[in-house]
């Protein structure tokens, strides 16, 4: 997207990147990561390196991209220098860089510094990227408020003899009229499939008395959201009452307990530890939940033994879940703010 972006909105991050960089004794760091570098510039391109380098007196900051690109970062981004992609090269001993960049790249980059050492630098963006400006938590804020409204008016569509296919397909093009589409592949579940946790829609016909299990996510203005909600069978089980049961538990009681200064790995135990003691722990696989931003999954990772303090301004799902193969799955996650005091729950949608 090619958005117009307030100058300083990302210069506190891009500062605090710069002044990693230096304290990790780095000649020079270069993102590509296009989520990375909308994160440190405000600047939302596909073909782009911001360049760092802090050899000279005053650390010289440049955006490399190509022809196509050029007046959108003059309008988006002013402040910052821009040069042809093509003329990048790499200076320095000690060149910081993105693992996650493909293997022709790095090799690329490796054949222009043959001596020169990398070093991770993916892992301090995305921890600079964890804590939100209080701008993107009002653009998180607005995408979640809209993923529950879409599921609200697409439930009113869903009728009995429609496929998991063609429930999806509500859900996207609300999405895409509304929004700017899907976060990610909605996941439409009738039944038993609720039981595999990323379930791919199909052919299942939904009989309008089964449950159906719903994780969405739209985008807009660049930022993701994440839900997911459950239309319970008209006459449950009793086993299905019990297990929605449990996983609204751990739900709401992971929610009463993220608070900052909570590592993500206890606020995983909250929820686990409540599916464990009703005899369900090894049917709940996943992790509790991840943050969210221009990515559906960020940093932090609510999953075991992760030793992340939460911090205000963070985002996390709180995403329980028990699936017994075969027979039914629940799921029910919401999208909460970590703030001074405790936690913000996002996702209004009743549960």
């Amino acid at each position: 997207m090619k958005r117009k972006t307030s100058a300083n909105l990302y210069q506190n991050r891009l500062d605090a990147f710069v002044k990693r960089v230096q304290a990790m004794k780095l000649d020079t760091a270069v993102v590509y990561n296009q989520a990375n570098v909308r994160s440190l510039t405000g600047v939302d391109c596909d073909n782009a390196a911001l360049v760092v380098e802090t050899r000279g007196d005053r650390p010289d900051i440049r955006f490399y991209t190509d022809f196509r690109y050029v007046p959108m970062v003059h309008r988006v981004a002013p402040q910052l220098k821009v040069a042809d992609l093509k003329r990048l090269k790499l200076k320095g001993a000690n060149i910081g860089y993105e693992p996650t960049m493909s293997h022709a790249r790095f090799l690329k980059m490796q054949k222009a510094s043959p001596k020169a050492k990398f070093v991770d630098v993916d892992v301090e963006v995305k921890k600079l990227r964890s804590v939100k400006t209080a701008e993107e938590v009002e653009k998180l804020r607005a995408a979640e408020l809209l993923n529950s409204e879409i599921w609200a008016d697409a439930q009113k569509e869903f009728k009995p003899g429609m496929t998991e296919l063609q429930m999806a397909r509500i859900i996207r093009h609300m999405m895409i009229e509304c929004g700017e589409g899907e976060a990610f592949e909605t996941i439409v579940c009738v039944g038993k499939n609720a039981a595999e946790c990323h379930h791919v829609p199909d052919d299942t016909v939904w009989n309008g008395r089964d449950a159906v299990l719903v994780d969405m996510g739209v985008k807009l203005d660049g930022y993701c959201s994440d839900m997911t909600r459950n239309i319970v069978p008209s006459r449950p089980s009793a086993l299905y009452r019990k297990i929605y049961s449990l996983v609204l538990k751990a739900n709401m009681c992971a929610i009463a307990a993220a608070r900052p200064g909570l590592t993500c790995g206890k606020l995983d135990r909250v929820a686990r530890k409540i599916i464990e003691d009703a005899g369900f722990g090894k049917c709940f696989g996943h992790s509790l939940g991840h943050g969210v931003g221009l990515e559906i999954h960020e940093t932090p990772m609510a999953r075991k033994g992760d030793k992340t303090v939460l911090e205000p301004g963070m985002l996390v799902t709180i995403e329980p879940g028990v699936y017994l193969e075969g027979n039914l799955g629940v799921r029910i996650e919401d999208l909460v703010l970590i703030t001074e005091d405790g936690c913000e729950v996002l996702s209004p949608s009743p549960k």
